[in-house]
């Protein structure tokens, strides 16, 4: 039954690129996992919930496309090693300082997005609106959270760049 009005060779570029943002988007929570547990100095305990809100988010949005995959009737890319391989993200270490932590998470979101965007411009050729609608919403959401991100560093940024000038 065809129940999308999208063929399987419309929706396979839409498929292979929602794929890709699921692999970067596991790479992306097992990083903020990780800080998560590993996070310690004076920013503990901001950081550490902080972290926690954004993986919780992040499960949530790795589950939401999986299943788009599968509405268009699709496996989903669903091991480790297919993560690593296909992500932009690299893992992180975990002897990580709280301040690295944030740029890390920040350049991973950058990533998120630059795959967002790919599934947004592949789903628009096919007219996949429900692709575009689930995508556009976590895009919003993503660039808001870098916003933020962006400016817990800023403040070092800026004394940064006063003491090089």
């Amino acid at each position: 039954m065809d129940y999308l009005g999208i063929s399987r060779s419309d929706a396979s570029p839409v498929v292979s690129a929602l794929n890709k943002l699921l692999c970067d988007y596991q790479v992306y929570y097992q990083n903020l996992r990780n800080f998560h547990w590993n996070v310690s100095g004076v920013h503990f305990f901001d950081l550490h919930n902080k972290f926690e809100d954004l993986y919780n988010q992040a499960k949530t949005d790795i589950d939401d496309i999986a299943e788009r995959v599968l509405t268009l009737r699709f496996r989903p890319i669903s091991t480790l090693s297919q993560y690593l391989n296909l992500s932009t993200i690299d893992e992180a270490g975990t002897r990580v300082f709280d301040r690295d932590m944030v740029s890390i998470i920040l350049h991973n979101q950058i990533e998120l997005i630059k795959s967002m965007r790919e599934v947004l411009s592949q789903a628009a050729a096919e007219n996949d609106e429900g692709t575009i609608d689930l995508i556009g919403s976590k895009l919003e959401a993503t660039e808001k959270s870098s916003w933020m991100l962006d400016a817990w560093l800023s403040p070092v940024r800026e004394t940064i760049e006063k003491v090089e000038a």
